[in-house]
C-alpha cells in the first residue's frame, strides 16, 4: 500500500490523477481512503441502477457521497441511465455523472461532433 500511495503521489506531480473505480464493491476499501491519494471517486453503477427501488442502494450512495465529500474528493456516479438518476444524484450532491442518459459508446472520431451538440437536460440545470 505504501509503495502504491507513493507511485501515485509520484504521478501528481506530472499532473496525473487516479480514481478508484466501481467504489463500493469487490475489493475496495476505506482504507483507501485514507492511504492513497487518489483525486476521484467512481460509484459502481450497481447502486445507481436500483436507486429508486431499493433504500439500502440510496442510503450506500448518500453514504460514499457523503465519504467523497469529508475526503474533498470529485465523485463520478456511473450507470445513469435516466434523467432522474442524475436529477437525484444531483441533489444528493454528485454532479459528474457517466451513463446512457448522458451518451452511448462511440467511437472516437464521433466524440467532437457529440462535444459540439449536446445540451444538458433542463431538469439537471435547476
Amino acid at each position: 500500500m505504501n509503495r502504491t500511495a507513493q507511485i501515485i503521489q509520484s504521478c501528481r506531480e506530472f499532473e496525473v490523477l487516479f480514481s478508484l473505480d466501481d467504489f463500493g464493491t469487490g475489493y475496495s476499501s476505506l482504507t483507501y481512503l485514507q492511504q492513497l491519494p487518489i483525486a476521484t471517486i467512481k460509484i459502481d453503477q450497481s447502486f445507481i441502477r436500483d436507486m429508486f427501488n431499493n433504500p439500502n442502494d440510496l442510503a450506500i450512495l448518500s453514504g460514499i457521497i457523503s465519504l467523497a465529500h469529508a475526503f474533498h474528493l470529485h465523485i463520478i456516479a456511473e450507470g445513469v441511465e435516466t434523467i432522474a438518476h442524475g436529477e437525484l444524484l444531483l441533489q444528493m450532491g454528485c454532479e459528474c455523472a457517466q451513463g446512457y442518459a448522458i451518451a452511448r459508446p462511440m467511437p472516437a472520431h464521433e466524440l467532437p461532433d457529440w462535444l459540439a451538440t449536446w445540451r444538458s437536460y433542463s431538469e439537471w440545470i435547476k
